[in-house]
Order: structure tokens, then C-alpha cells, then sequence
């Protein structure tokens, strides 16, 4: 007789480095939003991977970085709470760069806590066999790893190495999920963050950060099966809301009509999508706002 496992595996490292996308690479499907920009994850969501009898649950954390707001001081504790909660971390960090403040203190943080840490060095299709291995002679002496896994979330080198690494991890316990969800997101969750993240790929400026998305509407026709969406962009300042929009509107469709596709896929069916922007000047130095906009401590 089969007996079912499970665990809970922290995916932790300072902001792009890569953390969503290898959550994506791990689950084989896109679950969390992928930016170049830096900080783009704010809440934590959990990947879920059912395979046999054995569950795993990742939380996709924030980056651990310096706060200088009230969101960014949510995005941090969420982080923090994240490793206390793990059965064990996964500390990601870029092969190629040299050991920071943040890989530090999550190292500390797992060493009080004792929790297993595993070392993914991610990126590693972009450095030498040389480069990698003086990555690991870094860490080497800093923390006693469970593991040492050089990957690739990209190319997916080293992702099923990295996941045998977490099975060690699992304990005799009923799942907390049924086998058939990938995520814990809702629908509306899922949609705001589909909607944030071509905010971020769309707009090259500073400006994305200040940005949040609130789902005031989310309805399904009974008949048809088409999901309409009222969506409302919140940015800090009336500048900025003339950007998101565009002359004439076209960034603004522009951002919507990569949305929409995107939902469409998700959902498997036609979307209404009705975006629109306002303004709350200076909402992420508010703890009410950022409350307000769903970042909320659990």
C-alpha cells in the first residue's frame, strides 16, 4: 500500500533572480508572473506539483532586499514567514554573481530556524563549467547545504535534479491539495497579477512598480461560458496614468489585448476585458492602501 507524502519547499534570493521562473519550470506551467524588472512577485504563491503519491507545495517568495515602503516591508515579512513555514528553502542565486547581504541572511535565517537549505545557482547556461564551480567554492564554506544544484530554469538543465533534492524533504502526510490544481490562486488573483505582469513588459519605466491591479468584476455567463472582467490600474501620479494609457489609448489596449490573450488560455474561453486607470498618489508608502490592494500578512 502506496502512503502519500508531502512538503513544503520555500523558493527564497534577492529579487530577478529568477525565482518565478523556475517555480514555472518545476510545475511545467506558468502559474507565476515573469518580468525582467526586479520585484516583480509581491505575494507569495504556491506551486503545487502532485506526481504518484507525492505532493509538493512551493511558495514563490517576494525577493529579500531593503525595504523603502510599506509594500516593500509586506513583500519582506511575506518572505521571512515563507521560511518559517518551509520544510525547506531553496536559496536561488545567480551562478555568476558574488555572495550578497540577502543570500547571507536567508543562510542566517535557515541556520536559526534549522531548516534544510538547498543552493540552486540559477543561470547557468549563461557562465562557464568554471564559472559554476567557483560559485559553489563561494558558498561552500558560508553554510552546511543539503545540496548544491547548478540549473537552468530557462533551458530546464538541472530543474529535475533540484526537484529529486526537495523529495528528500517530504514526510507520510495527507495532501493538503487535490492532485489536479497547480496553484492556490484564485481566478481574480490569477487575472490581476496576468494584467500586472504586461503592465511590467509592456512599460519600460520606473513606473510599473507603482502600479496595482484591483479586480472589481468577475463574472461568467452561464450560457456561453465567457468571462467578463472589470479591472482597475491604480498609479501614484496623474503623469503616470497618461503613460499607462498612451496617445489615444493604445498602450493602454495594448496592455489589455496581451491580457486578455493570456486569460483565454488560462481560463479556456472568450474574455471581456475592461481595464481602467486612477490614480492614489503615494499608495505604497500607505500601509492602509497596500492593504487595501490585497497584500495582506496571513
Amino acid at each position: 500500500m502506496n502512503t502519500r507524502k508531502t512538503g513544503c519547499i520555500a523558493i527564497v534570493g534577492r529579487p530577478n533572480v529568477g525565482k518565478s521562473t523556475l517555480l514555472n519550470a518545476i510545475l511545467g506551467e506558468k502559474v507565476a508572473i515573469v518580468s525582467a524588472k526586479p520585484q516583480t512577485t509581491r505575494n507569495r504563491i504556491t506551486g503545487i506539483l502532485t506526481r504518484g503519491e507525492e505532493q509538493f507545495v512551493f511558495l514563490d517568495t517576494p525577493g529579500i532586499f531593503q525595504p523603502r515602503n510599506s509594500l516593500n516591508s509586506y513583500m519582506v515579512r511575506t518572505a521571512n514567514a515563507s521560511i518559517q513555514d518551509a520544510d525547506a528553502v531553496v536559496l536561488v542565486a545567480d551562478a555568476g554573481r558574488e555572495v550578497s547581504q540577502v543570500e547571507s541572511r536567508v543562510m542566517e535565517h535557515c541556520k536559526k530556524q534549522e531548516v534544510p537549505c538547498i543552493l540552486a545557482l540559477s543561470k547557468a547556461d549563461l557562465y562557464t563549467g568554471q564559472e559554476v564551480a567557483e560559485a559553489i567554492l563561494r558558498y561552500a564554506p558560508l553554510h552546511d547545504f543539503a545540496a548544491v544544484v547548478p540549473l537552468s530554469a530557462k533551458t530546464g538543465k538541472g530543474v529535475s535534479d533540484l526537484l529529486d533534492e526537495c523529495r528528500h524533504f517530504l514526510h507520510e502526510s495527507d495532501w493538503f491539495f487535490p492532485e489536479d490544481i497547480a496553484t492556490d490562486q484564485t481566478e481574480r488573483q490569477m487575472a490581476a497579477e496576468i494584467i500586472r505582469e504586461k503592465i511590467l513588459r509592456t512599460l519600460n519605466k520606473e513606473i510599473p512598480h507603482g502600479v496595482a491591479v484591483v479586480i472589481e468584476q468577475f463574472t461568467e455567463d452561464a450560457k456561453t461560458g465567457m468571462i467578463s472582467i472589470r479591472a482597475e490600474i491604480y498609479c501614484e501620479k496623474a503623469s503616470h496614468k497618461g503613460i499607462i494609457v498612451g496617445k489615444g489609448g493604445e498602450e493602454l489596449k495594448r496592455i489589455g489585448s496581451y491580457a486578455r490573450a493570456d486569460m483565454e488560455a488560462l481560463f479556456g474561453t472568450k474574455v471581456y476585458l475592461d481595464l481602467w486607470v486612477k490614480v492614489k498618489e503615494n499608495w505604497r508608502e500607505s500601509e492602509v492602501s497596500v492593504t487595501n490592494f490585497g497584500y495582506r500578512d496571513n
